[in-house]
């Protein structure tokens, strides 16, 4: 079993509602069209699906989660930006939908916290219609590099690693991406990167990167307040990865980092367009 490390807190959905489609799966949206039917799993509040189901209208749009709150959130912003949008509480690995149901399958920050990542894919790949696609994006924790150096941040990305993987996940998990699609049966005989390539999966990459004062204050505060007062800050604690005191290290390390005039922080993602036969 796997524990969604973050949780819903504040801080963790404050994060959450900057993510678009634009700044979350730029590799998807050369293949969208209007007409198809799309599937968004792990939606959370909703920010992607919503800008999702305005590039695919009239399709059929679904976002599933498996935390029940969040989807409240998702179809308030929903109505207000007048986009029809089904959402449904789930789990990825035995997701309740008919084989070949949708055209599109999405899922962004999710494998990383799933105890079977491949089943996820293969479960994916079964809603699929025949010439359908799934793209997938995950962050790789280990790859995370920051200015300046800071050895509470030093501390955070160890801890994060001990905590992902003690809930079941795998926050390294950018690049295991392609690892995992073969290993579900996704690959084809043959995998291609960037626009080119001769298989039916398509690797990429790509990153986040903050470094304006307004950018740095919104996620150094976004980290400092998961460190304290979150799933992850609760789970640390009771695990013994982390004392309380080591926690309030890691938010002062996370406030410091945002206060520097010279402060850059880049998270790289891995990604994957599997186009089904």
């Amino acid at each position: 079993m796997s524990t969604y490390t973050h949780g819903h807190a504040e801080p963790v959905l404050a994060s959450h509602r900057w993510r678009t489609a634009e700044n979350s799966c730029g590799h998807l949206l050369p293949h969208l069209r209007p007409g198809l039917d799309l599937l968004d799993l792990g939606c959370g509040p909703g920010t992607i699906t919503v800008d999702l189901a305005e590039r695919v209208a009239p399709g059929r749009v679904v976002g599933l989660d498996a935390a029940a709150g969040v989807l409240g959130e998702a179809s308030a912003l929903a109505g207000r930006r007048g986009v029809a949008v089904e959402w449904v509480v789930g789990d990825a690995l035995a997701l309740p939908f008919a084989d070949a149901a949708f055209d599109v399958v999405h899922a962004h920050q999710l494998l990383q916290h799933l105890a079977d990542p491949v089943g996820a894919l293969r479960e994916a790949a079964r809603v699929l219609r025949p010439g359908g696609l799934l793209a997938v994006r995950d962050v790789d924790y280990a790859a995370t590099t920051w200015y300046p150096p800071d050895a509470g941040l030093d501390a955070w990305l160890e801890l994060y690693g001990t905590v992902a993987r003690g809930n079941g996940g795998e926050p390294d998990a950018g690049r295991r991406l392609l690892a995992w699609a073969r290993a579900a049966g996704l690959d084809g005989g043959g995998t291609g990167g960037g626009t080119g390539g001769g298989g039916r999966v398509t690797a990429s990459a790509s990153a986040w990167c903050y470094a304006s004062p307004a950018e740095r204050e919104w996620w150094g505060t976004s980290w400092a307040g998961r460190a304290t007062a979150s799933a992850f800050a609760d789970r640390a604690v009771a695990s013994g990865a982390a004392s309380a005191e080591q926690l309030q290290e890691v938010a002062a390390a996370w406030r410091r980092w945002a206060a520097a005039d010279d402060g850059w922080v880049a998270l790289l993602h891995g990604e994957l367009l599997v186009r089904l036969p």
